[in-house]
């Protein structure tokens, strides 16, 4: 899924677009015991309640696509009769209407997921009547394409409300406030099936992690059966370790910084698509290699990617390269500019030293103080 395609199915959680028919959920206490369990027709429920669940369901596809939201494919075993995939798309076409596909359910994430306080559970159906589109790009909202049926799952934190003082109107004093037990935006979640090209895609869907570098291995292996891809600070070090292992002692500045400068600029040419930028193995060798990595630093590439980062690996651009600024850090010197304007660093050799130059302008502050060139 792109963001164009996340943001269509966070548009239908709205009293305006709401596509939602039934939600149910399972409070979980931090020993993992059941300790109550609800399904409702989603419309049924108070206007303030929905309005609470919304900003759950949303939550749970928020984020930036690589980091907390990950695309994951399902392996083809999963997709055979007691694979996981396969109970999914059972639960999906339950319409959440099994109690014992349910409570099966909640038994597999309360299984593999480990967290030492209380939670809920929640899962909503729902199904979305597709717009076609024109075309010029503009929605025919009579004249639907198909309907995307799916289920989204969210596990938020239940925790006890901060203990303070408050204000009681009818004795008109200040008291001590009950501590009420409040529901957490969600640490993870998933949409299934996925939402890709605008339709129904079976053999995928979309994960939500609040932490993008806690991803929780047990919970998408054993209750989704996807293959974590790594995270993005995992994908940043594997990149770096990439690159000095291929390069050696040629890993220099101005070879680094290549690399920096066309990796913004396929960024830049990029920006304006929904979709992240993503390099695989031959991507990132041709990087490599237009950025002035000799070809014998090359050949032996193939071997230290999948060493480094695994085989079928991909990196976002936006995971490997800082978009805000350059940064050369030396011990105890750090220089940051503007990930555009890397060539005003430069290196020079000055008395037998090599050094990094930067040119002096008019405006040029110490501690907020404005010096002159001279």
């Amino acid at each position: 899924m792109n963001k164009k395609e996340i943001a269509e199915i966070k548009k239908q959680f709205t009293p305006a677009n709401c596509a939602i028919s039934r939600i149910c959920g399972c409070y979980v206490d931090g020993e993992k015991n059941k300790l109550t369990e609800f399904k409702e027709a989603f419309l049924s429920l108070q206007e303030e309640e929905i309005f609470k669940y919304f900003e759950i369901f949303r939550k749970a596809l928020s984020g930036t696509l690589g980091k907390n939201l990950l695309n994951m494919e399902f392996p083809l075993d999963t997709e055979r009769e007691g694979g996981t995939q396969k109970f999914l798309q059972q639960l999906r076409d339950s319409n959440l209407k099994d109690d014992e596909l349910l409570s099966k359910y909640y038994d597999k994430v309360i299984e593999s997921y480990t967290y030492g306080e209380n939670y809920l559970i929640l899962l909503i159906d729902a199904a979305y009547d597709v717009p076609g589109k024109s075309s010029d790009n503009l929605e025919m909202f009579d004249a639907s394409e198909e309907v995307y049926h799916y289920i989204l799952s969210c596990i938020c934190p239940v925790k006890l409300a901060k203990p303070a003082l408050s204000y009681n109107p009818q004795d008109k004093c200040f008291q001590n406030r009950i501590r009420d037990w409040i529901v957490d935006m969600p640490q993870l979640g998933f949409l299934f099936p996925a939402f890709n090209d605008r339709g129904t895609d079976l053999h995928s869907l979309l994960y939500y992690s609040k932490d993008a570098e806690e991803l929780h291995f047990d919970f998408t292996d054993s209750l989704l059966g996807c293959v974590l891809p790594l995270s993005a600070g995992g994908q940043k070090e594997a990149f770096q370790t990439l690159i000095e292992e291929t390069l050696g002692d040629s890993c220099d500045y101005e070879v680094v910084k290549s690399i920096h400068e066309n990796l913004h600029e396929l960024a830049e040419e990029k920006k304006d698509s929904p979709d992240p930028v993503i390099l695989n193995q031959e991507e990132v060798k041709n990087l490599l290699s237009i950025s002035g990595v000799k070809n014998e630093k090359l050949e032996h590439f193939d071997q230290h990617f999948e060493e480094t980062a695994g085989a079928n690996a991909t990196f976002l651009a936006s995971n490997v390269m800082n978009a805000r600024k350059f940064e050369v850090k030396t011990p105890d010197v750090t220089i940051q500019v503007s990930p555009d304007r890397s060539d005003l660093v430069e290196t020079r050799i000055i008395d037998g030293r090599p050094c990094l130059v930067i040119p002096i302008t008019d405006q040029v502050q110490v501690n907020g103080i404005t010096v002159r060139k001279g």
